[in-house]
């Protein structure tokens, strides 16, 4: 008669010492090789044939072939199936059309549609990571849809960065599914990135990761600039779906500065910090730049983590406006002030972090502290399903950093369980805990991320307090 043998259901780690030297993770070689493959040509040349189109207002015309949103749609979707063969048709490319009823910004319904390819993951396909761009512009009104409206910065920079994205990373297999993603009426109310968000939630999709690239193009007025070398990413603090139950025990115990969009903010800089030397991620605590929006609200209000990502420096003459010369002063967002390399290096931070997530195992759920009085911490948290983990670290910071300063690895399995599963029959692992001594809750902020085999570490996922 066959035994089974299980492991124990929870155990206990008491950390001998604070924290211990932890070895970064040598730079992956695969990602190395598709930094350098990114093509600032490859770019351009994308931006100019969106421009090309005259507008690419989301009210323009659909069935003209040469000119209007109809003629960027069929381009890019083209474009896109083009990548798919050049792979093997390794991804699903697709139109997700659907009509926009009359709203403040659409005078009429409107059909829109966002174009999107899916590279599916191999070892967890169930896990999505959404990579988009707006390919809509506007001039100085967001209804006219007839004047000129080239958008080269605002939005096709952001666009070319997820074509380019495509082109590269399509050659490659990733433990995650990648959405490569143009979604139109961003202009008029984020309209196209709200409607995919939407589908999400109902088809339970786990959108782990949202990045919207808006205004990438690095205008070139702002060569000059001190900042010039570093790309915006906007992460909120607060979740935008919080619920006033979850407000209150935020506010008991902390935590306005680690929502689970933070904890990706903080993972895409450091990931960029590992390869990039000349160009840096400049990680902004807003949701996004000062009383606006982007195509990441949508899905951080449904619960998703997302990101915005935005050039450094921003011109506004070169942003919503008509295509004209004013006392001396040129006002237009055409081609001309868009430095390429700057967005091919924005395309890079967005791949190191891609690749990255998806390679690297989920996130530890059901992270929780447990509301003990005493002056240990002790972390819960849900053994991690991914077939390749290692283990897990516990990571923490004073009240006042800003970034993760230290950890504590964690293997995925005690050694007093190993041992006592020889002999006995226990319940099943569902569970793992861990007590780090003589460090109060009250003075530190905790997380936990997990290891794969290969060293790719997820994202921190933030604890939530327990009794």
């Amino acid at each position: 008669m066959r035994r089974t043998i299980f492991l124990f259901g929870v155990f206990f780690i008491l950390a001998s010492e604070h924290s211990f030297a932890q070895p970064a993770a040598k730079p992956d070689p695969e990602i190395q090789k598709m930094i350098r493959e990114v093509s600032a040509k490859n770019i351009e040349a994308t931006i100019r044939k969106l421009v090309s189109f005259g507008t690419r207002n989301t009210l323009s015309e659909q069935d003209n072939p040469n000119r209007g949103i109809g003629a960027a749609r069929d381009w890019l979707f083209a474009e896109l199936q083009r990548i798919n063969a050049e792979c093997g048709n390794c991804m699903t490319v697709e139109k997700q059309s659907f009509v926009q009823p009359k709203a403040n910004r659409i005078p009429e319904p409107t059909t829109l549609t966002n174009v999107i390819a899916t590279l599916r993951g191999t070892l967890n396909p169930e896990r999505y990571y959404v990579v988009s761009g707006h390919y809509d512009s506007m001039c100085t009104s967001p209804t006219d849809a007839t004047c000129d409206a080239p958008g080269a910065n605002d939005d096709a920079s952001g666009t070319a960065a997820v074509i380019e994205l495509a082109r590269v990373m399509s050659k490659r297999k990733f433990d995650a599914t990648i959405v490569f993603m143009a979604v139109p009426g961003e202009e008029q109310g984020l309209l196209g990135a709200t409607y995919y968000a939407q589908q999400a939630v109902e088809k339970k999709i786990d959108i782990e990761g949202m990045f919207t690239n808006d205004i990438v193009g690095g205008v070139t007025t702002m060569k000059n600039s001190p900042n010039r070398n570093r790309v915006r990413v906007f992460s909120e603090g607060v979740p935008s779906n919080e619920t006033p139950q979850q407000a209150n025990t935020r506010r008991s115990v902390g935590g306005e500065n680690d929502s689970q969009s933070r904890q990706l903010g903080r993972y895409v800089k450091e990931q960029a910090d590992r390869y990039l030397k000349n160009f840096k991620v400049w990680h902004i605590y807003r949701r996004d730049r000062y009383g606006r929006g982007g195509d990441h609200i949508p899905f951080l209000e449904r619960g998703f983590s997302a990101v915005r990502v935005t050039e450094s420096d921003e011109d506004y003459t070169h942003q919503h406006q008509n295509v004209r010369t004013e006392n001396g002063i040129f006002y237009g967002d055409t081609p001309e002030f868009v430095d390429f390399e700057y967005v091919a290096n924005v395309a890079r931070v967005n791949l190191i972090a891609l690749a990255s997530l998806a390679n690297a195992p989920a996130r530890p759920k059901n992270v929780t502290i447990v509301n003990r009085l005493n002056n240990n911490t002790e972390l819960k948290w849900a053994v991690n399903t991914d077939p390749d983990i290692a283990g897990y670290e516990i990571v923490y910071r004073d009240t006042t950093a800003a970034e993760w300063t230290n950890t504590i690895p964690v293997p995925a399995e005690s050694r007093a369980n190993a041992l006592l599963a020889t002999t006995t029959i226990v319940p099943v692992q569902t569970e793992l805990s861990f007590v780090v001594k003589a460090m109060s809750k009250d003075n530190y902020f905790f997380g936990v991320r997990a290891v794969d085999k290969a060293g790719n570490r997820s994202p921190v996922s933030y604890p939530r307090p327990v009794r």
